[in-house]
């Protein structure tokens, strides 16, 4: 790392999340997502199925794909986390992750809006999810290399701010310049930049290649700034393994380590189900254009970027634990206020026709989802940092995917189940209440300080 100061190292490490927030913010939740929701519900209502029965079939398929995809990482992530700790290498595998992510994104521009290309696309979309998080893992475990437990909260949080601020910025430019509203025009009354054709939807569908170039393009600062730690490990898959398991084992005798895992565990899941589920609900209960769901996604994540940034403040104040337990607890009101609304009656109560109560309260809502979520990741990675050995921090934060991902497809799954049960997307979202509830009730056996002080002692 020699000629690359701290500072530097620091910005190239915050350009990960700028460079990858789009996966996030335009694909899985405001432009992607609520398309695909769009346009396979009209594929079913084509087969014959009503209207509401097409939403929650729409629903489930997009729950599947996030299903499956979650379950492959969730088995994988810790097995590459070990390996790379056991060679000291980690750029080499982000270089081939990044590849990975940038092929399944460009692959989105081919989900036609006839609804042809469904299983296709939610191919091309579980290829680039994998890339990202597989990503997001080892750029994790480069956090504690930046600062000391007095500052990796405050790290955290503002590259996590910076990343939605990168969110910000790519959805503007889709909303402005691509994406095609009901007329054809984008949200300024331009037709889509480079000629692309509103009727065929390739404003819309052009998420993917931007999404991919704009991961190319900030990427660069990453990799001219960032570099493996110094070591000697030169270790081999075998070695890996051997130690990967002894680190599962000890799970078990760690009690706040297992608790937390635990916790995050749930949270995570539902928090990720909220984000994907957030655009497809506007569109299949509130019937929002994707235009509309592109203003509710800038606000949400304005609101994300600053209270990130407030809440690496309050992290590095009070510590990771108090942010995660406040921001659980607003996310399950949200999500109780989410299952209670529709667009004809809030909590049982009857709305005028042509309401826009709905449409206020699921702003309010959106920008409540953008502030608790991005501070309860923040939080989330600084609790990590205070469980993880400090020779083997990628394996813990391969540990961490395993706990975010073994039950990725629980959310899912249980909204598309429920979804398909009740014939509604929005009582399809109700079991997300619960296992926001149960990270709550797991959350009271995590030490506030992690395992820290019993890594100093074996060190000592």
């Amino acid at each position: 790392m020699t000629g690359i100061s701290h500072r530097k190292r620091i910005w190239g490490w915050y350009f990960f999340d700028w460079a990858s927030q789009p996966f996030y913010t335009l694909v899985l939740t405001f432009v992607f997502g609520p398309y695909f929701a769009a346009v396979a519900t009209d594929y079913f209502m084509s087969t014959g199925l009503a209207e509401n029965v097409a939403d929650a079939r729409a629903q489930s398929v997009w729950s599947l794909g996030q299903t499956i995809t979650g379950l492959f990482i969730a088995f994988s992530a810790p097995i590459l986390g070990a390996f790379a700790d056991n060679t000291g290498r980690r750029i080499p595998w982000l270089v081939a992750f990044s590849a990975l992510y940038m092929a399944g994104t460009w692959g989105l521009w081919w989900m036609m809006p006839d609804g042809s290309t469904i299983w296709t696309s939610l191919l091309a979309f579980g290829i680039g999810m994998i890339g990202a998080e597989y990503a997001l893992i080892f750029v994790n475990a480069m956090l504690p290399d930046l600062g000391g437990d007095d500052e990796v909260g405050h790290i955290s949080g503002s590259g996590m701010a910076l990343g939605y601020a990168g969110g910000v910025l790519s959805l503007f430019i889709m909303l402005l310049l691509f994406v095609e509203q009901g007329n054809g025009k984008t949200l300024i009354g331009l037709d889509p930049l480079f000629g692309l054709d509103a009727g065929a939807r390739e404003g819309t569908r052009f998420v993917g290649p931007f999404t991919a170039i704009w991961y190319l393009l900030f990427m660069v600062p990453f990799f001219l700034w960032v570099r493996d730690k110094p070591t000697e490990k030169k270790g081999d898959t075998a070695g890996a393994l051997v130690e990967l398991a002894r680190s599962i084992k000890s799970i078990a005798k760690r009690r706040s380590l297992a608790a937390y895992l635990a916790s995050s565990m749930f949270y995570r899941d539902s928090l990720n189900a909220l984000y994907a589920f957030g655009g497809v609900y506007a569109t299949l209960v509130l019937n929002w254009s994707i235009t509309n769901i592109g203003v509710f996604g800038i606000i949400g994540a304005i609101s994300a970027a600053v209270f990130t940034w407030i809440g690496g403040r309050a992290d590095k104040r009070f510590g990771p634990k108090p942010v995660i337990r406040f921001n659980i607890l607003v996310l399950s009101l949200v999500t109780l206020v989410i299952v209670g609304m529709s667009r004809e009656s809030f909590f049982g109560i009857p709305l005028a026709e042509g309401s826009t109560l709905p449409d206020i309260v699921f702003y309010i809502l959106g920008a409540t989802i953008g502030a608790a979520g991005g501070a309860l990741q923040s939080a989330s990675r600084t609790m990590m940092v205070r469980h993880a050995h400090p020779d083997r921090p990628t394996e813990a934060f391969g540990l961490y995917a395993l706990s975010g991902k073994a039950t990725a497809f629980l959310a899912p799954a249980l909204i598309g189940m429920v979804s398909y049960m009740t014939n509604s997307p929005r009582i399809g979202v109700s079991p997300v209440i619960f296992l926001f509830l149960l990270a709550l009730f797991l959350l009271r056996w995590v030490k506030a300080d992690g395992e820290r002080a019993e890594w100093a002692d074996q060190t000592s």
